[in-house]
């Protein structure tokens, strides 16, 4: 039987005695089951599915991809966050949600994963030789000491590249083969042999000889299986036209966890700090990450190639950071107050003119007073100094003095910014109470308007220390951490702060050996000093507030 909503105040009893509304009286519109009817379907409710079909479709792109790489703990929280993005959003019940799981979110992502992370590998040997697993070393050691097998014959040999992956193309007893370096050599039956070598691969591109030449390096490094076992060998070439078969100069011996050079002799064990080791102190140059506890931390403070820097690089991080919001504090409030004087003409135009330092990118900045402050053709030098060689960059002090006036041509704008904005919004009656109580002048700078500027400065002050704390971008693109110190063994200069020191650590910048796990646990280092300083800053300038 068909069933029809009946209209506010209308019963199944014309006379009003079925219990539901008298006519005339207001009431909700109701079906004879007593339910509201569907809202009509509306556009946002497609956008919102297009847009989590979206969502979750990058979430599968991510666990699939963190399955593929064994990434467990990326797959759970990838689920996660996919599962309770969809309940949020689907749900009437999670209003507030909507608007906060995006930046909460972006907050685990890139914030909470990445400080875990970075405290995670501060207690691993992560770095040049110890960046895989145990299998993956023992995979690439094997591949890497390899020897040529005496008496084995050459193979005429094509280089080819198939999806994106160069390989080698051999004739043996007249059947063309071929493989890449993850496809071991296969029998393929539609390769074109032509005078004894493959000329054509179908869904494969022959590379010419310009084309291997251009790349020579990757080619003369390419090693193709002969099978799925490494110690049947692999194909190799010297000239990208004959190829010879290869076998590893190692042996492992997976019941002893060692591996033998076969060629002397030699046994090398695997050790708890990553690497194989000899009984006379050699080692393989490949390894593999494990936990190593305290010891990033120990290097840092006790080994005498970081220790020595490390004091001198801390102390001035702490000089640098605080001379930095002082000397831009002190400057950006004097000419906010200069300016914010009405009897002033063209405040607007000299207000403007101030900002332009604060609109160039800092990085490019630094790049133009880096050429601008050059002993030998820099502005300041051969043109306002009339040629004078005076080493603003090269120097110790000299070089520290340039590193603070950079920073606080960059900085003062946008303490005068603030301290304009904050000037502005004192409230006129207090300042007038203080001069009807006949307070002068000085007087009420120092207990009424500098109080209440605090109030208002004191957190973005306590920022701008951990900003400069980590001002990474003016010291590497200023003096790249110079001038460096005489007489440390590692890459470290006067100007270096500590987060420029983690940076030469690690050796991203390629001037030393890779050591993540150091770099990491200098960053810790970091993190808690900044952190325990913004705790008890803030802290404190809780007593600014009793006085707004």
């Amino acid at each position: 039987m068909a069933t029809h909503p009946t209209l506010a105040g209308d019963t199944t009893d014309p006379s009003g005695a079925a219990g539901g509304p008298t006519p005339g009286t207001s009431g909700p519109v109701v079906t004879d089951h007593g339910r509201r009817p569907r809202e009509p379907f509306r556009v946002g409710v497609l956008v919102k599915i297009a847009l989590m079909a979206v969502v979750n479709a990058l979430g599968v792109y991510g666990i699939l991809a963190a399955w593929r790489e064994g990434h467990m703990g990326i797959l759970a929280a990838m689920v996660v966050l996919v599962l309770v993005a969809d309940w949020v959003y689907f749900s009437r019940r999670t209003l507030p949600l909507k608007y906060v799981l995006p930046g909460l979110a972006f907050l685990l992502v890139f914030q909470v994963y990445v400080v875990g992370y970075t405290g995670w590998v501060a207690f691993t040997n992560y770095g040049d030789g110890h960046n895989s697993t145990k299998e993956q070393a023992v995979e690439a050691l094997l591949i890497q000491n390899e020897r040529r097998v005496e008496g084995s014959a050459t193979y005429p040999l094509t280089v080819i590249e198939r999806g994106g992956q160069l390989g080698f193309a051999i004739v043996e007893d007249g059947e063309a083969q071929v493989g890449t370096a993850e496809e071991p050599l296969r029998v393929d039956d539609a390769a074109t042999v032509d005078d004894g070598r493959v000329t054509e691969v179908p869904g494969a591109t022959v590379l010419s000889r310009q084309e291997v030449l251009a790349r020579q390096g990757d080619v003369t490094k390419l090693r193709v299986p002969l099978s799925d076992d490494p110690e049947d060998g692999s194909i190799r070439t010297q000239d990208a036209r004959t190829g010879f078969v290869s076998i590893p100069s190692l042996e492992w011996d997976p019941e002893a966890d060692t591996m033998t050079d076969v060629t002397t002799g030699t046994v090398y064990r695997a050790t708890s700090d990553g690497t194989f080791r000899s009984d006379d102190g050699q080692q393989l140059n490949v390894g593999w990450r494990v936990m190593v506890g305290l010891d990033n931390f120990k290097t840092a403070f006790a080994d005498e190639r970081y220790a020595g820097p490390f004091v001198k690089i801390l102390l001035w991080t702490f000089a640098f950071a605080i001379l930095s919001v002082v000397s831009t504090f002190l400057l950006g409030l004097f000419l906010a107050i200069t300016f914010n004087d009405t009897r002033l003409r063209g405040r607007k135009i000299y207000r403007t003119l101030l900002i332009f330092p604060y609109a160039i990118p800092a990085f490019l900045a630094a790049l133009l007073w880096s050429g601008m402050l050059n002993r030998s053709y820099g502005f300041i030098n051969q043109v306002l100094l009339g040629g004078a060689a005076i080493p603003w960059l090269t120097d110790p002090w000299l070089a520290k003095l340039s590193v603070l006036g950079v920073n606080l041509w960059l900085g003062f704008p946008y303490m005068f910014l603030i301290c304009t904005g904050a000037l502005q919004s004192l409230p006129a009656d207090v300042l007038e109470a203080a001069k009807v109580d006949g307070a002068s002048a000085m007087r009420t700078w120092r207990s009424v308007t500098l109080p209440l500027l605090l109030v208002s400065t004191a957190p973005l002050l306590i920022s701008s220390f951990a900003f400069n704390f980590n001002n990474f971008t003016l010291i590497y693109m200023l003096t790249k951490g110079g001038p460096r110190f005489p007489d440390a063994s590692v890459p470290l200069g006067h100007t270096d702060i500590l987060i420029s020191m983690v940076y030469s650590v690690s050796g991203l910048d390629g001037t030393a050996a890779k050591n993540y796990g150091l770099a990491s646990a200098l960053s810790i280092v970091i993190f808690v000093i900044v952190a325990t300083i913004s705790a008890i800053t803030f802290k404190r300038t809780k007593q600014f507030e009793e006085i707004n």
